[in-house]
C-alpha cells in the first residue's frame, strides 16, 4: 500500500485526541485513591487492549512474535519500561498542573527526544533531513511545533504566576508548580522511550506483513511489547504504594471507618474507559505512521501536537484558563494554532517525499 501522508496525519489527530481525552475519566473516579484507580485503569491500557486488539486486527500474533529475534522481543520491553516512569509521572503531573500546563512541558521535551534521536541514532538525520526539499519541508514543520509547544508553555506559566494560591487550587486541585515542574521534566524525557521502543521492534512489521496482516495494523503486535514493558513499571510502583497506603481494600469497596463508600461500579467503568482511550492513541499512531513514508519518525512530532491542541482545548473545557488574562488567552491560542499549521507543514514534506 502506498503512503498516503494526509491520511496518515488524520490518524495522528485522532490518536492525540484519545491521548488528551484519557485523563477526563479519571476525574469521576469517586474515593478512591490514586494508585488504585491508575493500575486498575492501566490494565486496560497495558494489557488488555493491547492484546485484545491486536489478536484480532493481525495474523498469527503469537507465531509472529515468536519467530521475532530475541533482541527483537527483548529491547521493546526494556524502552517500554522506561516509558512507564514517564507514564507513571505523566499522570501525576496533570495532578500537579492540570491539563494544559503539564500537556505542553511534557510533551515539549518528549518530541525532542521522540522524534530526532531516531534518525540521529540510525545515521540517516542528514539524509531524510537536510538534503532534499521534503526533508527541509518536514524540519521546518518540526521547527514550527517547537514554537507552538514555547508558545502554551509561556503561556501557562504566566498564567499561573499571574493567579492567587486560591484560584489555582480551584482550577486545579492539588496545584504545585515546582513539584509539578520538575515531574514534567522527568516524564518528557523518559516519555520519549515510547519511540524508541517502536523503533526497536521495527522488523517485527515485516514478520506480520508476511503472516498477511494488513499494513495499518503490522505495528500492532509491538505495541503488545512495549506497553507490556510500561505495565511492568507502573503495576510495581501501584503495588508498592498499595501495600505502604494499605489501599488494597478499595477494590472491594473497603474503605476508612465512617467514610461514605466509593461508587464501585463507576469507578470501575471509568477506570476501564480511561485505560482504553489511552491504548486508543498508539492504536491509531501505528496506523498513522504506516502512511507517513520514508518520514515516519515525524509521526512522533504530529502526535505530540495533536495531544497538546486536543490537551489544552480540554483545559479550557475545564475552566483552567477562566481567571486568565484575555492576553494570554490569545497567546496559547496563537501557540495552537501554530500547532496546526506544523501539522499540515509536516504531512505536506511527507507528502512530498511519497
Amino acid at each position: 500500500m502506498n503512503a498516503n501522508p494526509p491520511l496518515g496525519v488524520l490518524f495522528h489527530w485522532l490518536g492525540g485526541l484519545a491521548a488528551a481525552s484519557f485523563y477526563v475519566p479519571y476525574r469521576g473516579v469517586k474515593r478512591w485513591p490514586w494508585e488504585i484507580y491508575w493500575l486498575t485503569g492501566g490494565i486496560f491500557s497495558w494489557l488488555i487492549a493491547p492484546w485484545l486488539i491486536a489478536s484480532i486486527r493481525t495474523n498469527d500474533l503469537l507465531g509472529v512474535l515468536h519467530a521475532a529475534p530475541m533482541p527483537v522481543i527483548v529491547w521493546p520491553i526494556v524502552f517500554g519500561m522506561l516509558w512507564g516512569f514517564g507514564g507513571l509521572t505523566y499522570g501525576l503531573t496533570m495532578r500537579y498542573l492540570g491539563l494544559s500546563l503539564g500537556m505542553a512541558v511534557v510533551l515539549g521535551l518528549c518530541t525532542v527526544f521522540g522524534t530526532l534521536i531516531p534518525p540521529i541514532f540510525q545515521g540517516d538525520f542528514a539524509a531524510k533531513l537536510l538534503d532534499t526539499t521534503s526533508g527541509n519541508i518536514v524540519l521546518l514543520g518540526l521547527t514550527v511545533t517547537m514554537a507552538g509547544i514555547v508558545v502554551v508553555a509561556l503561556a501557562g506559566a504566566r498564567k499561573d504566576a499571574a493567579l492567587s494560591p486560591e484560584q489555582k487550587v480551584e482550577a486545579v486541585a492539588e496545584f504545585d508548580f515546582r513539584k509539578g515542574i520538575a515531574v514534567a521534566v522527568f516524564s518528557g524525557v523518559m516519555s520519549s522511550c515510547f519511540a524508541f521502543g517502536l523503533a526497536a521492534g521495527e522488523p517485527i512489521k515485516a514478520l506480520s506483513a508476511a503472516a498477511g496482516t494488513g499494513p495499518l495494523w503490522t505495528g500492532l503486535p509491538i505495541l503488545c511489547l512495549v506497553m507490556f514493558g510500561g505495565l511492568i513499571t507502573n503495576a510495581l510502583w501501584c503495588i508498592w504504594l498499595i501495600a505502604k497506603n494499605r489501599s488494597a481494600g478499595a477494590w472491594i469497596g473497603r474503605g476508612e471507618a465512617g467514610a461514605t463508600p466509593a461508587p464501585m461500579l463507576a469507578n470501575f467503568l471509568l477506570c476501564a474507559v480511561a485505560g482504553t482511550v489511552w491504548y486508543f492513541q498508539f492504536f491509531f499512531y501505528t496506523m498513522g505512521e504506516s502512511q507517513m513514508g520514508r518520514f515516519g519518525f515525524s509521526s512522533w512530532t504530529l502526535h505530540m501536537a495533536s495531544i497538546i491542541i486536543f490537551g489544552t482545548l480540554w483545559g479550557f473545557a475545564f475552566r483552567e484558563w477562566k481567571d486568565a488574562a484575555l492576553g494570554l488567552k490569545l497567546m496559547v491560542w496563537g501557540g495552537i494554532g501554530l500547532l496546526v499549521l506544523a501539522t499540515i507543514v509536516i504531512g505536506y514534506g511527507n507528502w512530498l517525499a511519497s
